[in-house]
């Protein structure tokens, strides 16, 4: 449960989003993963390095206001920040000894929609279909 409950976390998070007007969306998502890289400032666990890491991913994170790319490489930054953390024994929720773990889980979701472009539960469904259409409809031996 360790490893799907932060995979199903990360599909609810995409499946959330993908409610929210296209128009919306990506800037959105910039200020979620801008915050998620201030995350461990209280805790501390690596010294200066945690000041560090916040001002790249804020960077990271403007530019993502123009382009899902940036948002997809932040997540996977901060997939990498919990991966830190984790070794470190520094957790990002300081009372749950194994959350920088579950967060490196499911970030890396986060990411693959983003490459993806953030679209829509519904887009998604769309493009399924019409590629699942399109191999029907092909020949046998095709």
């Amino acid at each position: 449960m360790s490893i799907i409950a932060p995979l199903l976390i990360g599909v609810l998070y995409v499946l959330l989003n993908s409610l929210i007007p296209e128009r919306h969306r990506r800037p959105f998502n910039a200020i979620v993963v801008a915050g998620a890289g201030a995350a461990y400032l209280s805790g501390g666990g690596l010294g200066l390095w945690e000041f560090a890491f916040t001002a790249v991913l804020t960077y990271v994170a403007y530019r993502g206001l123009s382009s899902w790319t940036f948002i997809g490489i932040a997540w996977l930054l901060h997939t990498a920040w919990d991966v830190l953390h984790h070794l470190n024994g520094t957790p990002i929720i300081p009372f749950a000894e194994h959350s920088s773990f579950g967060c490196a889980l499911c970030d890396p979701v986060i990411a693959v929609w983003c490459f993806a472009g953030g679209p829509s539960i519904s887009d998604l469904f769309r493009r399924f279909r019409g590629a699942s259409k399109e191999a029907d409809a092909r020949p046998v031996g095709d």
